[in-house]
């Protein structure tokens, strides 16, 4: 069985733009990630998964890249990603490529040469019709079809029309691709996180066949994986948005030989109706079920567990209190994610306990989907207040802040968020929330429960109490936390008895407490 170290690990996210700023031009950069992995080793982190740092023109934040191979000259050089892996390395940890694969800039060589004529050699490496040949929209606004002038023919772009999708119907593509993710794989690094990779096969009869899931997508990622993945001790795991855990199961169980992981979406759809900018209340039942389902259906496999990351607003805003109760609803968000099985990602503030940034004028948004939407609402009568209040909200922008080492507040590509935490007051404070995170980060590492425990839900239609056990071996762990601004006493007839390995015993959970009890079975 080949190495799967992911399975003890925490991982940890950096969005390289805002994270570390090296030479004080207001975008961070590689150098200034290289300057701050004594953070991430203090952490107790096991591998860092690297946002897109490649060229490109950042019409959607690098995810639109022009050059595969190459670094951004934002962030850095190629010896920079060297030097990063070796650093590293040398502490111990892993380094994880955030790559995409289903589609490119429209700067990209490949494309470039592809729209140049209907007979060039590339023509048929992107998706080109005479008329759409559906109505798919695409998920930044507007239609998925853009009609190119220079050949009267429309290609297609899942996203913005500067992101065409690459067609991996054609085996050149599919080729072309294994053979970047190797030469980055020879460069040293462990792993990828693979940007909506379930979209990679398209099918172009079903209305909803933009959303990815079609008819060659698994022979495609087990293609990857024999040819490119297997036996080189990876982490693999994929962006998979709208999977069923069905879907999921397909795409994790090992001896399907296809990705590790997903990241699932379900938990992050449920405050809201078929888009995000439309909220709808959520209860702790549904939250706990949906939980319980990833962990149930992927027995077999494994999941990838999170809160934030860089498309989604920060937790604690969303799922928490980040008002009175910020520092014990940061901890008890953490607790609750972290005790669950499968591999559990940290996007950078989180550790802190940073909440949504609160800008308060468009003008201060940079997302071109944020950017987007509030274009069209308005247009369509929306009030701009109350337009700005959902991306106050649910824009991707509460994420990208910039990281808060210490009080100075020196100009950035995007403001601070309207929070005054930052790394260097939270450090040596054992009561802050990322001394927490330090202690639930070494639980991973020190107890074998916590990784590899069985899981059962207790307590599924409590409206304020989330509890459920983990059991390996002789070993039990219960995890009882207070989602909730009032004291609870939890209605379970044996809390309180055991080892306190972190949080708050009991009996009665104070306002957003949490705690998590090792005993004997």
């Amino acid at each position: 069985m080949e190495q799967q170290w992911w399975r003890t690990a925490v991982v940890y996210q950096v969005w390289p733009r805002s994270f570390a700023d090296s030479d004080g031009d207001g975008i961070g950069d590689l150098r200034g990630v290289i300057s701050k992995l004594d953070h991430l080793s203090d952490l107790g982190v096991d591998a860092l998964w690297l946002s897109p740092f490649y060229p490109s023109p950042q019409v959607d934040a690098g995810y639109d890249i022009s050059d595969y191979q190459g670094v951004d000259p934002l962030f850095g050089t190629l010896q920079d990603v060297d030097d990063l892996i070796a650093s590293l390395h040398a502490r111990g940890m892993r380094l994880v490529l955030d790559m995409v694969l289903n589609h490119t800039s429209d700067l990209h060589p490949w494309f470039v040469e592809s729209r140049q004529s209907k007979d060039s050699p590339k023509r048929d490496w992107y998706f080109w019709h005479d008329e759409p040949p559906n109505q798919w929209p695409s998920l930044f606004g507007g239609s998925a079809w853009e009609l190119d002038e220079q050949t009267g023919q429309h290609y297609l772009h899942t996203f913005a029309k500067e992101q065409p999708d690459l067609d991996w119907r054609n085996p050149e593509v599919r080729q072309a691709l294994k053979q970047m993710l190797c030469w980055w794989l020879d460069r040293g690094v462990d792993g990828f996180r693979l940007d909506v990779i379930s979209m990679i096969s398209k099918d172009f009869e079903n209305p909803w066949g933009f959303l990815g899931f079609g008819p060659q997508l698994h022979e495609h990622l087990q293609e990857l994986r024999r040819e490119v993945f297997a036996g080189q001790g990876l982490m693999t795991v994929g962006e998979t948005p709208m999977a069923t855990v069905e879907q999921a199961r397909l795409m994790t169980e090992p001896d399907r030989k296809e990705l590790d992981m997903v990241f699932g979406f379900e938990h992050v759809n449920l405050d809201h109706n078929l888009t995000k900018w439309d909220p709808i209340p959520l209860s702790l039942p549904r939250l706990k079920a949906s939980f319980a389902r990833w962990q149930e259906g992927l027995a077999a496999g494994w999941n990838s567990l999170y809160w934030d990351n860089h498309d989604q607003p920060r937790a604690v805003s969303r799922f928490g209190d980040d008002g009175e109760h910020r520092v014990a609803s940061a901890k008890t968000l953490a607790t609750v994610l972290h005790l669950h099985r499968g591999t559990p990602y940290v996007y950078q503030g989180e550790e802190l306990g940073l909440k949504n940034a609160g800008f308060r004028s468009i003008h201060d948004y940079r997302d071109l989907e944020s950017l987007n939407w509030f274009r069209e609402a308005t247009e369509r009568g929306l009030p701009e207040a109350e337009a700005l209040r959902h991306l106050q909200r649910a824009s991707r922008d509460n994420a990208r802040t910039p990281m808060p080492w210490d009080d100075s507040r020196r100009a950035h590509w995007i403001g601070y968020a309207d929070d005054t935490v930052t790394v260097a007051d939270q450090r040596d404070d054992p009561a802050s929330v990322l001394s927490h995170y330090r202690r639930l980060i070494a639980l991973r590492h020190e107890v074998p429960a916590v990784a590899h425990g069985d899981f059962a839900l207790l307590l599924p239609d409590d409206e304020r109490v989330w509890a459920f056990t983990r059991t390996h071996e002789e070993v039990e762990l219960l995890v009882v936390a207070n989602f909730s601004s009032y004291d609870v006493v939890p209605e379970l007839p044996d809390w309180g008895r055991g080892e306190l390995l972190v949080g708050t015993g009991g009996p009665r959970l104070g306002p957003w407490e949490s705690g998590v009890l090792l005993r004997d079975r």
